[in-house]
């Protein structure tokens, strides 16, 4: 169970999660844990008013958007919102989706499950006492800033979240955290899963060494630079960097070609290194770093995203790994994860659930954050601890923050 100190105060109302179908696997895994905490919790008199259905067998309502043949939507709502403080779910990138179109079975896209998530704020119809959108992949955060005459697509989604009536837009590692300038006076939460990966390494691989000699972490474009910088911090270890040079004077597939990867830093002969980016979208360009890192004669390459969308499918990483490219993947389980992966040796998932809900379960409250965006404390406890036996212990419901 988390630490409870901060979770004293009157609930902000009554807590309602909907997790529409791209999330539900998802949301489930987060209200079971909100269920048993708040069964276990006892400092609440939970007869009093203002505690009214804070213990429930479940806090996930029932919700629904059929389509029709032609590809229209509704959506629809089983139980009553009335009065409370509502998370709705959603993943925009799950393809595993499909719906029948003129008769043809179609994967959704990330236009349509953006257009569900609207269509469960609008048939809340205003009756909700807050409306909080999870969105751990951010739509269309890709597109976040103008270069030419082009669309700002993630500002203006947000600004019509928010007339809508949201209050607070949760996401995970967004491209650009700055797109929520789009919105100042609302809550925008951009949450790390640096402290999860990090459990997952140690957890996954009993022979590292955790010193600047045997260790070292990679960006793999200036973007992801201040990722690299805060994930090598902690262990001490040098950063470097490849920086990518496109052609511009091209547009392939919706952005410009990758001509070559040149890289900057010491030399990564023998060493473990960390290749750490937000996204593997069709992976090319993360193999290309590989590919290169292993020329340098690197020793085990990890490649680490917190979305693992695999867009060209799994056969291009399956003869990578083949060819000895790299050795390991791993990314989270907040977006859709094709069920092949589970049986790829190199493979490894990071669960995130619990993070989700503990930030819910404080959100509720109107407690506090802060401990919870910043993991410094629990991530070095970890570190120290694999240090000393080369693991780490599952223990996974002790009082803290895991």
């Amino acid at each position: 169970m988390p630490d409870q100190s901060k979770l004293i105060t009157v609930p902000a109302g009554k807590l309602g999660i909907i997790a529409l179908k791209s999330s539900e696997k998802l949301g489930n895994k987060v209200n079971d844990y909100l269920v048993r905490w708040r069964k276990e919790r006892e400092h609440f008199d939970t007869e009093h008013l203002m505690f009214n259905g804070y213990t429930r067998d479940t806090y996930l309502l029932e919700s629904d958007c059929p389509r029709f043949a032609s590809g229209e939507a509704k959506g629809t709502l089983s139980d009553s919102v009335r009065g409370t403080d509502l998370y709705i779910l959603a993943d925009v990138t799950n393809t595993g989706i499909e719906y029948n179109l003129g008769g043809r079975m179609v994967p959704m896209t990330p236009d349509e499950h953006y257009a569900d998530i609207k269509r469960v704020i609008a048939a809340s119809a205003g009756k909700a006492h807050r409306i909080n959108v999870i969105m751990p992949f951010l739509y269309e955060s890709r597109q976040h800033k103008r270069t030419r005459r082009e669309s700002l697509d993630c500002a203006m989604a947000l600004q019509e979240l928010v007339s809508m009536g949201v209050s607070n837009i949760i996401t995970f590692d967004a491209h650009d955290p700055r797109v929520q300038n789009a919105i100042p006076t609302v809550g925008f939460e951009n949450l790390m899963p640096t402290y999860q990966f990090i459990k997952c390494i140690l957890k996954t691989t009993p022979d590292l060494e955790l010193d600047n000699e045997h260790m070292m972490v990679i960006s793999p474009d200036e973007g992801a630079m201040h990722r690299a910088i805060y994930f090598a911090n902690h262990f001490g270890v040098d950063v470097g960097m490849f920086y990518k040079r496109r052609d511009y004077s091209k547009v392939v597939n919706g952005k410009n070609p990758i001509v070559a990867h040149e890289f900057l830093g010491d030399s990564v002969e023998g060493k473990d290194v960390f290749i750490i980016d937000d996204m593997i979208a069709s992976g090319e360009s993360m193999l290309d770093v590989c590919r290169k890192l292993k020329a340098r004669k690197a020793r085990r390459v990890f490649c680490i995203a917190t979305f693992g969308l695999f867009t060209a499918g799994l056969d291009v990483f399956d003869k990578a790994y083949k060819e000895g490219v790299f050795d390991r993947v791993i990314s989270t389980n907040v977006t859709y994860q094709n069920p092949e992966l589970f049986n790829r040796e190199w493979y490894s998932s990071t669960d995130l659930s619990k993070y989700i809900a503990i930030i819910i379960d404080h959100l509720n409250h109107d407690s506090s954050i802060s401990e919870l965006l910043d993991p410094v404390l629990r991530i070095q406890t970890r570190i120290n601890e694999y240090k000393e036996k080369h693991t780490i212990s599952d223990n996974y419901d002790r009082p803290s923050i895991s």
